[in-house]
């Protein structure tokens, strides 16, 4: 993994946005998903930077907000395959959420700040 704070600050960094909905029953099973097995399969995509899981509670449900990062889009494609603005939601993670969103959002990283 190569780490945020050691990559050149270059706008070919990409921060890719995606949301998903729990209710708040299975919001824990969510974040251990992603503490574990999506973790894991990021560490292992080259280029991978760093990601972070936000979560609100949104009424009834908690609302996630998944924001990875990204040496560049060839980096993504590698994570995400051929269409990278489809959203990679494991089976797992569908059972703990109700909604996600289908596709994803792709920014460059004007200013990151440690």
């Amino acid at each position: 993994m190569t780490a945020l704070s050691d990559i050149d600050r270059s706008p070919d960094v990409i921060a890719r946005t995606w949301h998903g909905w729990a209710p708040h029953a299975t919001a824990g099973d969510y974040e251990r998903h992603y503490e574990t097995a999506v973790s894991e399969h990021l560490r292992d995509v080259p280029g991978f930077c760093g990601a972070r899981l936000l979560r609100r509670t949104d009424g009834a449900d908690v609302e996630f907000t998944s924001i990875v990062y990204f040496a560049d889009m060839a980096s993504v494609h590698a994570f995400a395959g051929d269409d990278p603005s489809r959203a990679v939601v494991e089976p797992a993670a569908r059972r703990a959420l109700t909604r996600w969103d289908e596709r994803v959002d792709h920014h460059e990283v004007a200013v990151m700040l440690d």
